[in-house]
């Protein structure tokens, strides 16, 4: 018989990807917050659903809300300590995928920008007093004024991939705190599109995405047991998917952005 746990979190469309008697490897969709926010507890989210049925848990690390993909959770502190102590070493291994607004001068780079919080929740690059950041990252698929990337964030500051996107002149799709506008339409990119029409009455338009284009794919580690490497993979997101598959149909081939 199946836990209430593994039904309260395929409910909401969260998969165990991985668990055992040190961590719980989560594959999140988003919009779903990873711990309580900061200033409205009741919203929904993993932490208070895994403390509720499995009482102490521990927060190894977190993803952005509108950020979908894999996050790990410690089920004690000698294995939050160990997980802690890698990420802050630098020792796991992060892979992300964004689709992005713009050109990429080149199909892979390094991001070495230091980023601070410029105002509540909203960090910026500050070469003076932001704290070092780096991001790695390679193109996937290029089409016309956007790209789809992998990412590989070596330090891990907040909102860091979509800031050091932004500030290389590629934000993120449907990024609105950092300038990858709003919802994405089949419009935008279909030469000739028509809205539908129903009753004489054009019907608006629903958006093919209208979340930050963000996904965390894929973590590598030692597990806290035994030290033996250890990996795991989310495959990309309907909607991402979606996205790929109608860029790939209507603006495929590189060209402005």
């Amino acid at each position: 018989m199946k836990r209430r746990l593994d039904w309260l979190l395929s409910s909401r469309g969260i998969r165990i990807v991985h668990e055992d008697a040190s961590l719980l490897v989560l594959d999140k969709p988003a919009p779903f917050l990873v711990i309580p926010d900061r200033y409205d507890d009741s919203i929904p989210n993993i932490y208070r659903i895994l403390e509720g049925e499995l009482g102490e848990i521990f927060v190894v690390h977190r993803i952005d809300k509108e950020t979908s993909g894999l996050v790990v959770f410690a089920k004690s502190a000698e294995a939050h300590r160990h997980m802690s102590g890698q990420f802050e070493g630098r020792e796991v291994e992060k892979v992300y995928e964004a689709i992005v607004r713009g050109r990429p001068e080149r199909t892979e780079g390094v991001i070495d920008l230091p980023i601070r919080e410029k105002i509540r929740g909203i960090m910026s690059v500050d070469r003076k007093k932001g704290k070092p950041s780096v991001t790695r990252y390679r193109v996937l698929n290029e089409f016309r004024g956007f790209a789809h990337l992998e990412l590989h964030p070596e330090t891990g500051r907040m909102h860091q991939i979509r800031i050091h996107l932004k500030a290389i002149g590629l934000p993120i799709l449907c990024d609105l705190a950092y300038g990858g506008g709003g919802g994405f339409h089949l419009s935008e990119i279909k030469v000739g599109y028509r809205k539908k029409v129903e009753d004489r009455e054009e019907v608006e338009e629903k958006p093919l995405l209208s979340r930050t284009a963000l996904h965390a794919s894929g973590l590598s580690f030692r597990h806290p047991s035994n030290g033996e490497r250890v990996a795991f993979a989310s495959r990309l997101p309907k909607d991402m998917r979606s996205v790929v598959r109608m860029l790939t149909k209507y603006a495929a081939g590189r060209g402005g952005g």
